[in-house]
Formats: structure tokens, sequence, C-alpha cells
């Protein structure tokens, strides 16, 4: 294996020959051997957005030469394209101010950049402080790639998953419309409903979530670039952050502005937390609702079983033929991840001291982890599950009409305490409850099946 050597204000270090990255990034590389967690790629592309923005708007003014910018531009296309993951080795428990990845990529454009240059026969060369990353600091490009990669992450995954679990719920809803089963709450029977209505409970959390996830999604589009280090702005022209911002939508197509208070945006994550709060309440709904789909199809023979979801797999390696609901146990174990990584997000983010936060890795990481995990968990789990759930009748009818709750449907005829009774007799002596109400002689069999019907029952009459 060959080296070269590089420089950096502390001395010389070797790096491999066929690796683009500089002194820093080898520094950060052999100083934290820390866990095997890459920093996300999406953070990475993000700051090649933001690098060749930042070239852009340096060069309208007027502080880099058009050389400079076309090789810094050529360079970061290369990053945003994928073409160059492997010149990106850092893991995130790194500086808490992300500065060695902003080194990195900082290094590895320049050393493109140079290349670029070379070839061309131009007689200049890319600085990755002076050139690559001018008119910056960590301090700001750091949460600025954060919030970038955060945003499209969500819309271009997260959105994208929550759309297609939400529409299958509403073709089965629309489906099971006039299904009509016992509902259930405390674990206990309760008042009829329709299998359509109770997935259109699940279908409105995702909604509902979809919402929550809008509103917080929006205040991720506040960047801190043109705070640089301590949020005054030192070293960068007073519209470097507007115009960098500007540039960043214009590539990515999503609309990003110069957070108005650049001393807020790089010592405080609340913005981050916000959306992981949406995060988190999607997961608590995608785990009740994958609770529910398997207490539903529990069985098949000794549960509930008034669903039928696919046979993925076999379930069990000793109990020939059983089948488990696997894709509920994936669902609800990404969850409890994301309830984890919540904990994790908000206490990070509590952290800031004075100027800056140096949480910002873990933060960055922890949520976009949840992204993904939420992303794949509901399409695998739309693909594999929810799509193939189907009602077993003949279980669900039974249930319906064995169930002493329908006496509910009696209270506006012969008041509560009569209906309990009823309720209760039928309870003790194992009669139906058309047999324990004809008995107690508070009304007649015609008048039980005049009052009794459970297809009214699921509908308000007021």
């Amino acid at each position: 294996m060959s080296y070269r050597i590089e420089k950096d204000t502390i001395g010389e270090i070797k790096v491999q020959s066929d690796k683009y990255w500089g002194a820093q990034t080898e520094r950060s590389k052999q100083n934290f051997p820390v866990g095997k967690e890459k920093m996300p790629i999406e953070v990475i592309t993000a700051f090649a957005h933001l690098k060749k923005a930042a070239a852009v708007s340096n060069h309208a003014l007027g502080k880099l030469s058009e050389n400079k910018k076309e090789a810094i531009i050529h360079a970061c296309d290369k990053v945003i394209n994928r073409e160059l993951d492997d010149h990106f080795p850092l893991v995130v428990w790194q500086t808490g101010s992300g500065t060695q990845s902003n080194m990195n990529v900082n290094e590895v454009v320049s050393y493109v950049a140079n290349e670029y240059l070379s070839e061309k026969g131009v007689d200049e060369k890319v600085h990755p402080n002076d050139d690559v990353n001018k008119s910056q600091s960590s301090n700001d490009t750091y949460p600025t790639a954060m919030h970038v990669a955060l945003y499209q992450s969500v819309e271009e995954q997260l959105i994208p998953a929550l759309e297609g679990l939400k529409k299958t719920f509403k073709e089965k809803e629309e489906q099971f419309e006039d299904i009509i089963k016992i509902g259930r709450t405390h674990l206990q029977d309760a008042t009829p409903l329709t299998l359509g209505q109770e997935i259109s409970g699940w279908r409105y959390m995702l909604e509902k979530c979809e919402a929550l996830i809008g509103e917080s999604k929006n205040q991720i589009r506040n960047l801190a670039i043109g705070g640089t280090a301590v949020g005054t702005g030192i070293n960068a022209h007073p519209e470097f952050g507007d115009r960098v911002a500007k540039e960043i939508s214009k590539q990515t197509g999503y609309e990003f502005v110069s957070s108005p208070n650049k001393f807020h945006a790089l010592t405080a994550h609340d913005e981050v937390v916000y959306l992981h709060g949406a995060l988190k309440a999607l997961a608590a709904d995608l785990m009740k609702i994958a609770n529910d789909v398997r207490w539903l199809a529990s069985g098949p023979r000794a549960g509930i079983a008034e669903i039928e979801i696919p046979a993925n797999e076999p379930g069990s390696s000793i109990m020939p033929g059983k089948v488990n609901p696997t894709q509920s146990e994936m669902l609800t174990m990404v969850s409890v991840q994301v309830f984890g990584n919540d904990s994790a997000v908000g206490f990070a983010a509590s952290q800031g001291n004075f100027e800056l936060n140096v949480f910002k890795p873990v933060i960055l990481y922890n949520t976009l982890q949840s992204i993904y995990l939420l992303a794949d968990g509901m399409q695998t789990f739309n693909d594999n599950c929810a799509v193939g759930i189907e009602p077993i009748e003949e279980n669900i009818n039974k249930f319906l009409n064995n169930s002493l709750m329908l006496v509910t449907a009696l209270n506006p005829h012969i008041g509560y305490e009569n209906a309990a009774k009823i309720a209760k007799n039928a309870h003790e002596k194992g009669l139906t409850l058309k047999e324990s109400a004809i008995e107690s002689g508070h009304l007649t069999e015609a008048q039980f099946d005049e009052w009794i019907k459970p297809e009214e029952m699921t509908q308000s009459k007021d």
C-alpha cells in the first residue's frame, strides 16, 4: 500500500495514495476509532450541495475566481452523484460540532477540484479552508447540512412510505365498510362498529401524523449558514447566508432560508426536537396499529382470529405449520427504537453551552435513523402485511352475535339498570342475550328483534 504525505497546522501525516481526503480527515480517522456508525451519506451529499452553493455565492460576491468556482462545482456534483462515497470514512462519534466531517468534505472537494484544474491546464489551486470553506465555519455548515439532509429524507423517504400505507388502509376501509364486528374497549367487549370504521382510525392516525410532520419539517427550512463561528457572521459577506440558502433551494427543489437569528441556529436544535417529536407520534401510532393487527389475527384457533394476514415465512423452528405476525413484530421494534432515539435527541439538544451545541452528529444520526426505520418499516409492513389483510367473517359474526354488549341498544327503552340485569343474567346462566331479555319480562321477542340491530348500532342517530 502506497502513501502520500499531507500537511495541516499540526504537521505531516501519511494518507493512502488512493484516497482523496487530507490531513484533518486522516487525524480524525486515527483518533476516533469509535463504533461502526459512519457519518450518514445523506449529510455528506447535503454538505456537497452547501459547498456548491457557497462557491456560487462567493463567486457572485467577488470572493472566488471563475476557475475555482467551476472546479468546486465539478467536485461537488461528483459527491452528490454518489461517485465518491469511499472517500468519506469518518464516524459519528467525533467532535460534537462535526468539524472533522466538514473538513473531510472540504478536503475531498479540493482534491477533486485540483485534479479538474490540472486536467484543464489551469494554474490555480483550490484550498480546502481558504476556498471550499470560504465564508464558512463548521459551526454553521454542519447544522445547515443537517437540516438539508433531514428535510430531504423526510420528503423523499418518509412521506412516500406513509402515503403508501395510508392508501392501503383507505382501500381496506372502503372494502370492509359493511362488515359489522364487535368493538373492544379495555380489552373487553364493547358495542359494534364496522371493520371499515376500525381501519379508518388507523388511516386517520397516519393522516394526523403526516400533518404533524409537515408542520415540524417546515421549521427545518431555517439554515444556520451565514453565522460562521459564533453567529456574528465574521469573515462572511452580509448577503452570503441568504444567497447560499437560495442556491441550495435551487439545487434541491426545496425552499430553504437563512435563519433570522444565527446565535440560535448554532446553539439550539429545538427545530429537530420538534421534528423528532412528530416522528415519535408516528411511531406511537404505528405501535398501536401493529398491535391491533396482531391481536385481531391471533390464533388461528385459540385467539381472536377476526382477520387473516399473509403467511410470509415459517414461524417456528420446532412447531410445524406455525405462522407468526412477524411484520407487526418488526414494526413494533422499529417504534421502540424511535422512542429511544427521541430521548437521545432531546437530551443532546438540551446541551448547548454558550454559542454552540456540540452534540450535533448524534442528533443528526438518531433523527436520520428514525426517518429511515419508519420509512422502511411502513413500506415493508404495507407490502408484506397490510395489503393482504382479509376478514374472517365466520369468527367476526360469532363474536358479534355472542356479545352481551349489544344490550346497550336497550338502554333508551328499558333503562340502564334493567339492561345491565339482562346482561349479567345471560352471562351467569350461559343464555343468549335474547333469551335473557325475554326471561326478564322487560321486553318481548319482537321488541328485542326491533331494538337490537347491530347494523344500526354502528351509526349515530343524533
